[in-house]
Order: C-alpha cells, then sequence, then structure tokens
C-alpha cells in the first residue's frame, strides 16, 4: 500500500493491517447490523412519546403545532417529535403577583396613585389566580403572568381614582377589592389569557412618608370619634331597653292598686249595706254589736288604763290587764291581812 500524501513518519505495518482487517469485517456485518440499529432507533424514537400527567395538572397536545387533544392526569401517549408535543400546565395551583412591592420592598412607580378628590396614596395588592384553560393561558399571550401585573396596575388605578382618601384607607377597603377584582377579570378575559382570578387583597393603602404621621393621627381621632359614638349608641341600647321596663312594671303596679282599691271599696260597700240592712231590722241590737266588735278591736292594744281609786277594786280582777296597767293600779290586796298571819 503506497502513501504517496503522506509526509509523516511511516505507519508501523501491524497497524495497517489491523485496520485492514476492521475495515473488511465491517463490510461483512455491516448489513446485518445497520437493520438492527434502525430497528432500536424506531423503537427509542417510539418510547419517547410516553410522558406523565401529574395530579392536579392538564396536558395540552400538539400535532404540527396545532391543538389536537387534552390529556388528563396519569400515564399517557403521543406521537414523538416532531410529530406532536406536549405541554403540561397545572390548573389548581394558586399563582400569586405583588403590585406596588416585592416582598419586602417597595415599588414606589406602581404603588402611587391619584385618588378621585385628588390626594396621592400608596397602594399595594396581591392578586391570587390560576389557570382555567391551559390552551389559552399558553399560546393565547406571550407572557400572561405580566399581562396580568400590567392589568392589576390599570384596574388598582381606575378603583382608586374613583374613590376618595378615606373611602380607599378607611371606609372602603373591601369595594377597593371587589371593584379591582372584577376590572381585572373583565381585562385578562378580554384578552383571552385562560386566567380566573381567586382572590385581590389590599395590603396597604396609605399616605405618601411626607404626611403619613399627619394623616395617621386624623384617622386615629376618626377612629376616637366613631368609639365614642358606639359607646354612647350601646348606652343608649342598655338604658331604654330598662327605662321601658320599669315604665311598664310602674303601670301594673299602678293598674294592680286600682283593681285593689276598687274591690275593697266594694267590698266595704257590700259590707256597709249589710249593716244597714240589719240595723233597719234592729237597731239597738246592731248598734250594740257593733260597739262590743269594735271594743274587742281596741282594747287587746290599750296597755294603760286610768280609772278611779273606787274602781280599781272592781276592775282588777275582771279586766285582763297587761303588767304594766297592773303595777299602774297597784297591788292587789290580799284576802287574809297581813297582821293576821
Amino acid at each position: 500500500m503506497s502513501h504517496n500524501n503522506y509526509d509523516g513518519p511511516e505507519l508501523p505495518q501491524q497497524l495497517l493491517d489491523a485496520f485492514e482487517k476492521t475495515g473488511e469485517r465491517l463490510k461483512h456485518y455491516l448489513p446485518r447490523i445497520l437493520p438492527m440499529a434502525v430497528v432500536a432507533a424506531c423503537l427509542f424514537w417510539f418510547a419517547s412519546g410516553v410522558y406523565t400527567v401529574n395530579p392536579g395538572h392538564i396536558g395540552v397536545v400538539r400535532t404540527f403545532g396545532r391543538e389536537t387533544a387534552r390529556t388528563e392526569p396519569g400515564l399517557n401517549y403521543r406521537y414523538p417529535w416532531p410529530v406532536q408535543q406536549v405541554n403540561i400546565v397545572s390548573v389548581e395551583q394558586i399563582r400569586r403577583i405583588e403590585v406596588g412591592f416585592r416582598g419586602s420592598q417597595r415599588v414606589p412607580e406602581e404603588a402611587l396613585m391619584l385618588t378621585g378628590d385628588e390626594n396621592i396614596v400608596e397602594a399595594q395588592i396581591v392578586v391570587q389566580y390560576r389557570v382555567a384553560d391551559p390552551a389559552k393561558y399558553l399560546y393565547r399571550l406571550r407572557e400572561p403572568d405580566t399581562a396580568l401585573l400590567a392589568a392589576t396596575e390599570v384596574a388598582l388605578r381606575s378603583t382608586v381614582g374613583s374613590m376618595t382618601i378615606d373611602q380607599v384607607m378607611i371606609e372602603e377597603r373591601a369595594k377597593v377589592q371587589a371593584d379591582a377584582r372584577l376590572f381585572i377579570q373583565r381585562l385578562m378575559d378580554d384578552y383571552e389569557s385562560g386566567l380566573v382570578i381567586t382572590e385581590v387583597k389590599l395590603q396597604a393603602a396609605d399616605p405618601p412618608d411626607a404626611v403619613r404621621d399627619a394623616f395617621h393621627d386624623v384617622v386615629r381621632a376618626r377612629e376616637d370619634k366613631e368609639k365614642l359614638i358606639n359607646q354612647a349608641r350601646g348606652y343608649q341600647a342598655d338604658i331604654l331597653p330598662k327605662a321601658r321596663g320599669e315604665a311598664q312594671k310602674l303601670l301594673r303596679e299602678a293598674e294592680g292598686y286600682k283593681e285593689q282599691r276598687v274591690l275593697l271599696a266594694q267590698g266595704e260597700a257590700a259590707r256597709f249595706l249589710s249593716v244597714l240592712a240589719e240595723y233597719e231590722k234592729a237597731r239597738g241590737v246592731t248598734r250594740d254589736r257593733l260597739h262590743l266588735e269594735t271594743m274587742e278591736k281596741i282594747l287587746p292594744d290599750i296597755d294603760k288604763v286610768i280609772v278611779g281609786g273606787d274602781v280599781n277594786q272592781r276592775l282588777l280582777p275582771l279586766l285582763p290587764l297587761t303588767p304594766a296597767a297592773a303595777q299602774l293600779l297597784g297591788p292587789r290586796p290580799s284576802a287574809t291581812p297581813a297582821s293576821a298571819r
């Protein structure tokens, strides 16, 4: 074998012989190896089409660039590249973006905005969302998350611009969140983004740093005013029912006293009429009976009796006098004189 074009040192003859033998063997076995290699490559190509979709995800299958199918969680198959391609998107993951801040860092160019009463307010908002339509999320917008960030800023500025600073910061924070959420969802639907806004949370709404302390003083004064008003209303709500209850109690007591006095008067009138009827029948007897009944009522309460000396001897054994009355009348005379003892 000649090597006319080789200017370097000649190769050993044994090495040249080895090359010649290897070439002859390749020529002999290549017709057998090549079909097996092709078959193995085809098998590997077909096997590369197997893929897995995790729970909470959806697979979007494209055939030559056009969406042709969606696959559910589990083991799936597609024709390998370049025939079909698959993009797997999470449809249950709750994502979030921050407007006006990033973590603990403020972003003034996003946060500072003008209210409806021409005051400057610094607003920070968090938007939570998820993918509802994977195909729209993948193919309608080039960067859906960036578009959502811009739409959120537009929605927040529009909502804040229609309210006063007091409404944004104190009175209607919930309305700011609700209106911003509807505005963002409407914009993203117009963009065909495939996103669903799940929650909008207004993190902060404060005046600029230069006037923040003074504004907070005003806010605290208003809160104190509302606190005092609520305390007064609570006292009113507590005292009025009690006063109404006392009034009803007095009315019921007066009505009961009225009924009692009427019944007593009617009873006294009936008793007087019955006594009058008896008096008409027997005036003397009735008069004596009334006198005795009256004395029976009076005498038990009498603890003093004034009588003459000659009467003392006759009344003392008869009257049921109290000990005090007996002492006033003097000692009882004994039946036997002291000299006879």
